[in-house]
């Protein structure tokens, strides 16, 4: 099986600029030997831009981009042991499964006999162990991206980096992928920066995740704590559904609609907060909790959507709320109706305050 033991990553103070525009605004990030990293945000955050610059086919117009303790901002690509995995695969058509495999070893001028062992290991380790002797056309969109992750790790590189690479396939292929390549990474070992604006795949794949919003970092975290506790309302809204309530503030008592909420961890700062709700740790209760958040208004909309069901509720000061609950038998929300008015419950640990405005937190 193919190894390759991960390099640290160290950006700083990157930036790169069109015209006006800053694709990248002094942007620092420490990546970790070996670990998977997902850049995380919005098309034109950012993240393929830096993708680029940490592959070299762009310049950073300043900064220090570091593999170890190696400075590579001018290091050409083929010079930077990067193993590179495109949105678009870029495979040779003309080309055998093991010749397009085999390419990075041959621009090198390995031999014959060793690109043909590595060639054969690189496919095992894709689980295309036979499919060396076939053609790009009679692969599928699965077997397409795997000849492509192999290309990449062919050579041993001890970084890889993706750019959207499961994004042409469909659902539940994607879904499988994104455990195999989990795996993958764990058994090779490589540092891994991945590049998606999925925010479940980032969830599912990630050791930590870079959240990036307009060439800036908004939040660098495991996936449980950005999801948990994000650091801004960009973050809260771009990673997983929410909504956020308007409080008012007296000292370090927060309310909602003139009834103080229940916090395990209130903030310290001063400003504007907004309670983060997010529509799965809401419950229905049917009288006084009083280690609960409650919320009583009028269901509006039912959305059924399979393996849950989202129920819209209209609260008495006018913001709508979404509520997500299972579709199992004997669930409230399933019998209830449009018009129907209930109650729901909040922990304290899951009543969250995040900053009214948006804002960036490095760490």
């Amino acid at each position: 099986m193919l190894e390759s033991a991960g390099l640290p990553i160290t950006i700083s103070g990157v930036t790169k600029t069109y015209g006006a525009v800053y694709a990248l605004d002094s942007f620092d990030l420490a990546i970790q030997q070996g670990e998977f990293l997902t850049l995380l945000g919005p098309s034109g955050s950012g993240k393929t831009t830096l993708l680029m610059a940490l592959a070299g086919f762009l310049r950073p117009d300043s900064g220090s981009i570091k593999f170890a303790d190696r400075e590579i901002i001018l290091t050409p690509p083929h010079k930077r042991d990067v193993g590179m995995v495109f949105q678009n695969y870029a495979l040779f058509p003309h080309m055998t499964v093991a010749a397009n495999v085999g390419y990075p070893l041959k621009l090198r001028k390995r031999p014959a006999d060793e690109i043909a062992e590595k060639v054969e290991a690189a496919l095992d380790t894709v689980q295309l162990g036979g499919y060396g002797a076939r053609r790009i056309y009679q692969l599928s969109g699965g077997q397409r991206q795997r000849v492509a992750l192999a290309r990449a790790i062919v050579f041993g590189p001890r970084i890889l980096l993706m750019d959207e690479p499961l994004s042409a396939l469909d659902k539940q292929l994607r879904e499988r992928m994104q455990i195999e390549l989990r795996h993958l990474h764990e058994r090779l070992g490589m540092t891994t920066v991945y590049v998606t604006h999925d925010q479940r795949e980032a969830l599912t794949m990630s050791d930590r995740i870079a959240v990036i919003n307009h060439g800036r970092l908004m939040q660098l975290d495991t996936p449980r704590h950005i999801y948990d506790r994000p650091a801004n309302r960009f973050v809260a809204d771009f990673i997983g559904e929410s909504t956020f309530l308007p409080l008012t503030r007296s000292g370090d008592e927060f309310q909602f609609a003139g009834t103080p909420l229940h916090l395990d961890q209130p903030p310290t700062g001063g400003g504007d907060y907004m309670l983060l709700v997010r529509p799965e740790r809401l419950k229905v209760v049917d009288g006084p909790a009083p280690d609960l958040n409650i919320f009583a208004g009028e269901i509006t909309e039912l959305v059924f959507q399979g393996d849950t069901s989202l129920a819209y509720v209209r609260l008495a000061e006018g913001t709508v709320i979404a509520v997500r609950a299972s579709t199992r038998a004997g669930e409230a929300v399933q019998d209830a109706k449009v018009g129907d008015r209930l109650s729901f419950g909040l922990s304290r640990a899951d009543s969250v305050l995040v900053p009214a405005e948006d804002g960036e937190d490095g760490a």
